[in-house]
């Protein structure tokens, strides 16, 4: 198995909405297909990658960089013992003379060329990813459904409580039954009428209901955000502090009894591990949302995985942000504990097959060989130009 070509696009997916931190008024998104000298129905295997949500393209250093690197790999440096393309080999190929450290822009080149290879190679085996990696790395062992919950609750421009009460009530008539809402970017007493609407119409359930700052607090904001919603009983309170500030997270759970989530501005293994050694994160209730598109990938995520292990953490511990395909195929393969959705923002990329809707909050995985990109029309309209 072969590399042949590789091609790459900008596609944009710019958006009214904002965080408590950024707008998306010009947010684009890398896509790359590497196509291959295997032959499947008559047609060459060509592997499909893009970057994950909230980091723009990265067309300058994939040309520059890191598509010369994997061209110029002799092609038996790249090969397992199947004769199949192997990603952890591609990933060195694509990191060679590359210094340790820097994990910000790099990681997201490398992980849309590493979900394009595994795209790749599980089509060639002619099995969908998520089984896969059931089969090399979880002894076989795939989960039946996985659970999703829906990502949203943006500050839209003239957007008020109601229209916020609508969108949740719409994502509940879809079949999720968790939602998660943004927080940060009005004063605490707005927020909380936010929140308190929306629990209402969850039936008062904190449980249905996860929260995000997007790293936006000081300590004393995060903490005083964390006793405002301890008697809430929330699903979590996500990204309170920047994402590599490891001490204000280990001060707030120090002093906030519920879930805490972040990660999912954590590119690197070492940057997990410091958050794993330093953050004071408690394996048996908080959430890790490294994202695997954004963070060297799969190869890279595997490793992460290892180190949780040593540390006393569960896979199950583990949902991936991005609400995209690939992280929720691994979800699937190697058994974590659900996937982030995005059901109305971030198109085409976010969401997942169209014939898999999501019933009581779970989802269940076709048997499209590779990722299954094919199988979202309005997300193949944007790939089909690069065969």
């Amino acid at each position: 198995m072969r590399i042949t070509a590789i091609r790459d696009i900008v596609a944009p997916i710019a958006s009214d909405i904002a965080n408590a931190y950024i707008d998306f008024s010009a947010m684009t998104a890398s896509v790359v297909a590497i196509e291959t000298d295997v032959v499947v129905d008559g047609k060459p295997v060509v592997g499909f990658g893009f970057n994950s949500n909230g980091r723009y393209a990265q067309q300058g250093i994939l040309r520059e960089r890191f598509i010369p690197r994997l061209l110029a790999a002799k092609p038996d440096e790249l090969i397992d013992a199947t004769g199949l393309i192997d990603p952890a080999k591609a990933w060195a190929a694509m990191m060679r003379n590359e210094k340790p450290g820097g994990h910000g822009e790099r990681s997201v080149a490398v992980g849309v060329l590493d979900m394009a290879l595994w795209d790749a190679v599980a089509k060639a085996a002619r099995v969908p990813l998520w089984k896969l990696l059931a089969d090399r790395y979880n002894g076989g062992s795939a989960d039946a459904t996985a659970w999703v919950y829906a990502a949203g609750g943006y500050y839209y421009p003239g957007k008020g409580v109601d229209s916020l009460v609508a969108e949740m009530r719409s994502y509940l008539d879809r079949g999720y039954d968790t939602v998660k809402m943004k927080i940060g970017a009005v004063p605490l007493a707005e927020d909380m009428k936010r929140i308190e609407a929306v629990l209402k119409l969850l039936g008062d359930d904190g449980r249905r209901l996860a929260v995000d700052a997007n790293g936006k607090f000081d300590l004393d904001t995060g903490l005083a955000y964390g006793r405002a919603l301890k008697g809430l009983g929330v699903r979590w309170y996500e990204e309170p502090f920047d994402p590599l500030d490891y001490l204000p997270h280990a001060m707030l759970a120090a002093d906030y009894p519920g879930v805490l989530a972040t990660g999912e501005n954590l590119f690197s293994m070492q940057d997990a591990r410091n958050l794993i050694r330093y953050g004071g994160l408690r394996p048996d209730r908080d959430i890790l949302q490294f994202d695997p598109a954004l963070s060297y990938g799969l190869v890279e995520y595997l490793r992460t995985l290892d180190m949780l292990k040593a540390h006393g953490w569960s896979p199950r511990r583990c949902v991936p942000h991005g609400g995209h395909q690939f992280a929720l195929n691994i979800a699937v393969g190697l058994g974590l504990g659900g996937n982030e959705s995005y059901p109305d923002v971030f198109a085409p990329f976010g969401g997942f097959a169209d014939a898999t809707p999501v019933e009581a909050g779970r989802i269940k995985m076709p048997d499209t060989p590779g990722i299954g990109f094919e199988e979202k029309a309005k997300l193949w309209a944007v790939m089909a130009p690069l065969l």
